[in-house]
């Protein structure tokens, strides 16, 4: 298996966003650190932005699950949605009950009855919004109206968007201009420079139960940081390609020959993969038991 071959428990480099694998670059704890001063000083409105594959929902992840028991978080993975839909969606995660044809007004009064229960109880409310760029001007706006609600001490409820650059061009629209002047903490998520790369490299593979020599060569790991430009989602479908290439050859090494072969898989380069290679890869795939699926 791709796993046993490497003496590994489980797969490395997948691209879902399991915090356990989170690697505290400069850049990501920088941003953790950010939110967390960010949402103990009780501020409105947060925003962290960031190219594709920078890790904005691995963070965000890692934040919900740092905070304290005096947070109760809402988190909405898909924005996308017209006001009155991300109200409902904002009360199910609130665990509110509501009537079948309940109304904009009933709806709105429920959500203000429990900030305000939650926070009689001491309790923080922090609703984490993903791919905040995809979130219409409305339901922007609708949210800027729920952060007016607060006592006398602090707000009912902190929102943190989560977003690619698209979203700081929709926050410069004059509609919303008073949600952007609500925005007192940022910070943008770049990509890993080589020796953080490195070192994140290393720490995927002690978290998967590597304790081997060097797994990749330096000239592997120049290789990876070409192609991959430090995007962490492109570094794992890379060096989890190579991998298999690896694999595939007995080799217990990764080279910068493996790297080059994985490249010229992945759409991100404008090579391919040799025939054999290509061939090869799907069925390297189903023998380790992978159950991700190869990016392309």
């Amino acid at each position: 298996m791709y796993t046993a071959h490497f003496g590994l428990r489980e797969p490395p480099f997948g691209i879902t966003p399991d915090t356990s694998f989170f690697f505290t670059s400069p850049h990501s704890q920088e941003a953790l650190n950010t939110l967390l001063v960010a949402a103990r000083n009780g501020e409105g409105f947060i925003k962290i932005t960031g190219e594709v594959g920078t890790g904005k929902t691995l963070l965000c992840r890692k934040f919900m699950n740092t905070l304290g028991k005096e947070f109760v978080t809402a988190y909405i993975p898909n924005p996308y949605l017209e006001p009155r839909t991300l109200m409902l969606a904002l009360a199910d995660e609130l665990e509110i009950e509501l009537g079948k044809d309940v109304d904009q007004h009933q709806l709105l009064k429920a959500i203000t009855m429990r900030l305000l229960e939650l926070a009689t109880d001491n309790k923080r409310v922090l609703l984490c919004l993903d791919e905040a760029q995809a979130i219409p001007i409305e339901s922007l706006e609708a949210l800027r109206l729920l952060t007016n609600l607060e006592t006398e001490k602090r707000k009912l409820l902190q929102i943190v968007l989560f977003g690619q650059p698209e979203l700081n061009r929709k926050l410069a629209l004059d509609a919303i201009r008073q949600l952007a002047q609500r925005i007192t903490f940022h910070y943008h998520l770049g990509p890993l420079t080589r020796d953080d790369m490195e070192y994140y490299l290393g720490h995927r593979l002690r978290v998967a139960g590597y304790a081997g020599a060097r797994m990749f060569t330096r000239q592997a790991i120049n290789r990876l940081f070409r192609a991959s430009g430090g995007i962490p989602r492109l570094v794992n479908i890379l060096a989890h390609k190579a991998l298999m290439v690896c694999y595939g050859e007995g080799a217990q090494q990764v080279s910068a020959a493996h790297v080059t072969e994985a490249a010229r898989d992945t759409k991100s380069s404008k090579r391919r993969l040799t025939p054999w290679a290509l061939a090869a890869i799907p069925a390297l795939a189903a023998a380790a038991g992978l159950t991700w699926v190869l990016i392309k």
